[in-house]
Formats: C-alpha cells, structure tokens, sequence
C-alpha cells in the first residue's frame, strides 16, 4: 500500500519547524541540550544532541502522540521505546536519525553543508544499522537538495535509500524501474508528497552495513530532472521509518564526509589547543587552530560541543554560532585561511551551571581535529 506525504516534509511542517526552531534557541538559552559524551537519553518529541562532536541525533516524532525515545551512542542510537502504530497506507510515526548537514535550523558542529553540487568532489558516507522482527518500519538514508542554501525548512526534492523494508509499506510515488546506482541493484520509485519530490532507491534485500558516495545518488536526481548543479546538498540523514513498534532499531555507527574542489578526500590535518579560565558561573576559552596539512585552509569552520549547562556570551576573532550546545566557529575576513602549517586564534567568554568540562571533540571542515 503507498505511503502517504510525509508529515515533517510537508507544509504543516513549516509551522513545525518554526517552532523547532524557537525550542532550539531556547534551549541553547538555557544549555538544556547536552552533547552525548555518554549514553543519552532522549524522549522529547523533536529532542537532539551531538555526537562525536560533529554529528546531531534527533527524536523527530511527528507522526504520534505516543511516546518515543531514543538512546544517543558514542556511534550512533537506539530505539529504546516506540509505543503504538499508525496505518501503514499513511505515514510513519517519526524518524529518529543522525545527520550532518542542516535540519530545521539545526546544524551539525562544523559542518560544510549546504554546499553546492558543483563544487562538491565526493560525499563518502558509511553506515551500520541493527534490525529487529517485530514492527514495521523503513531503514532510510535521507539526501536533501534545494536550489538555495537554506538550512531551515522543506527542501524541494528529497532522495531516500531504502536499506531495509519490513512490513507492507512502500516509498512516496510509485515504481518507474530500476537502476545499479554505487555497484549495486535498486527498485527506482518517483513522486511527490505535496510539498517536495522524493525519489527513493529500495533494495531487494535488506543492508546491514555499507560506505558509498552520496554524490552517486545525487547524480540520478540530476538526471531525472529533480535537481540541478547549481543546487546546494543540504543535509544526509541516516535512520528509521517505524509504522509500528520499532523499539530495538539501532543505527550503530555513522559517518559522513564533504570534499569539495580538489579535497584529497583524506581527514584534515589539524591540531586544537583549548585554554581556560574558569571562575564561579563563568569561564573564558582561548583556541588556537593549526593547520598542520601541506595545504592551505580557505573558509575554515571548526565545530564542537560545549558540555551541558554552557553558553556563550561573547567572542573576538572569529564568527561563533551555538544551537543546542553545538558551537560552530568560523574564520572572519582578516583570518578566513590557515596557511599550511600556520595557525589561527580566537576565543570566547561565557557561563556554566555544575561542574565545568571541556569539549572532547573538535572537527576542521567536518573532519576530526587532534587535541594539543
């Protein structure tokens, strides 16, 4: 039976957005979202944290009143609770999953994404995902494309890859063929939800485990005419569709990369040094950067989280942006790039409730940084 329109996908979700949104400045207000240096639990219905200081696991339960919660992993997350079903001719309940890129004004510490196809070389991507017998659910890789760099609401065409399909569920649209897209065989469904196209890629046979290239994928969308080169990839999701239970679904380790122009493709070679000084309720950090590749850095982002209950009030030196405890720092006119070997500073002052902490992870232009 087909599926319909995808609730945060569709225009009722733009008034869903905006009040994400509003939920996201709050809580970066009041430091409620913790990054998950452990195991974190998440039962509100648009929760999120980070992980790995770069990534963003999110709840997104729009489809249901009942409950839901995920546990964020060091690698990826869990269902632990997925209570009730919906019909399965409708839409799903939710679709707990991670990403990097943007997501309703949500981005990922330090992230390339948007980023316009063209000037994207690759998008290596690798997932692992952990299934279970007992609902109905897709295990889905969201790729989204606009012809504008947004980074809040619906994008105009959205490629799904099914890995997995239990139950009788289909994707948006209806079968137009078939393809070998990445060295491997898909069902080729097409449609619209009323508020974006989707092309969807389904395999015959479920996949637990796969590294590709998301540019692939985006490569058929062009073709088929629902995309252009001049469009901006703006987010790569990886998660589940549940329709019915869903409590055990996991996606156990997840990794996405942007290379752009002629990036080798290789980590970033980077080094970051953390300075403090703490006092009762405040503290000031001075970063230093360095750019220990053979290359120079050109618009440099360094992402990371703050631990709970941090927030900043002021910066010097660079271009600071926090939601939900991800921190984005991003070079200004007179330092937006690190020559090779060369370093760059900056710093900031703000607050913190219980015991202080610093950031654990550092990631160069969504690449990890070493820590001096």
């Amino acid at each position: 039976m087909r599926t319909s329109r995808h609730p945060h996908r569709t225009r009722t979700h733009a008034l869903l957005g905006a009040l994400l949104a509003s939920l996201a400045t709050l809580a970066a207000l009041l430091g409620t979202a913790p990054a998950a240096h452990a195991d974190t639990s998440i039962c509100e219905e648009f929760g999120s944290t980070t992980i790995q200081g770069r990534y963003v696991v999110q709840n997104n339960r729009w489809g249901t009143s009942q409950t839901q919660c995920i546990t964020a992993t060091d690698s990826g997350f869990r269902i632990t609770q997925a209570d009730g079903s919906v019909p399965t001719n409708g839409a799903p309940k939710s679709y707990p999953s991670v990403f990097n890129g943007c997501h309703y004004t949500n981005c990922s510490p330090g992230t390339r994404l948007p980023a316009q196809l063209s000037a994207i070389s690759s998008a290596p991507t690798a997932i692992s995902y952990s299934y279970v017998s007992n609902a109905v659910y897709d295990a889905a890789y969201d790729i989204w494309l606009d012809p504008t760099p947004r980074t809040d609401g619906v994008n105009r065409t959205e490629i799904m890859v099914w890995f997995n399909k239990v139950g009788s569920i289909q994707p948006v649209g209806s079968q137009v063929g078939s393809a070998t897209v990445a060295g491997r065989q898909w069902q080729v469904w097409s449609g619209n939800n009323g508020s974006n196209d989707v092309l969807s890629f389904v395999a015959p046979s479920a996949i637990a485990s796969w590294n590709f290239d998301v540019m692939d994928f985006v490569r058929q969308a062009v073709s088929r005419g629902l995309a252009q080169n001049n469009w901006y990839l703006t987010s790569v999701q990886a998660g589940f569709e549940p329709w019915q239970n869903g409590t055990g679904l996991a996606v156990t380790s997840f990794s996405s990369a942007v290379n752009t122009g002629g990036d080798p493709g290789t980590p970033a070679a980077c080094t970051v040094s953390y300075a403090t000084n703490v006092w009762q309720g405040g503290f000031t950090a001075d970063v230093t950067l360095t750019n220990t590749g053979s290359s120079p850095v050109n618009d440099w982002k360094l992402g990371f989280t703050l631990p709970a209950g941090q927030q900043i009030t002021s910066a010097w030196n660079a271009g600071l942006s926090q939601s939900s405890g991800s921190v984005t720092a991003s070079g200004v006119a007179y330092n937006a790039q690190i020559p090779a070997g060369g370093k760059v500073s900056f710093g900031f002052q703000g607050t913190y409730g219980g015991n202080f902490a610093k950031p654990s992870a550092f990631s160069l232009n969504g690449a990890a940084c070493g820590i001096a």
